[in-house]
């Protein structure tokens, strides 16, 4: 939902960056804060994907530590099963 509207705006952004050019009425400081502006929201968009891949990361982690204790449940659970028979 938020990335959308990023992309919306950095869109719209881009738009009025072109209708200044196409004017010819580039007046410097409009387009510097019109490219900052642009940089600001480029850098959010990726500090956004950062949070959500650290998320999918850490979300794959857990799962991988929940794989292993079930693996050693299963493990301990054999190898007592196994010293009983014997």
């Amino acid at each position: 939902m938020k990335m959308n509207m990023m992309i919306k705006m950095l869109l719209m952004l881009l738009k009025k960056l072109k209708m200044q050019m196409m004017l010819k009425t580039t007046s410097t400081t409009m387009m510097m804060m019109m490219i900052i502006l642009v940089m600001m929201m480029m850098m959010m968009l990726l500090m956004m994907i950062m949070m959500m891949m650290m998320m999918m990361m850490m979300m794959m982690m857990m799962m991988m530590m929940m794989m292993m204790m079930m693996m050693m449940m299963m493990l301990k659970i054999i190898t007592v099963t196994v010293c009983y028979f014997n």
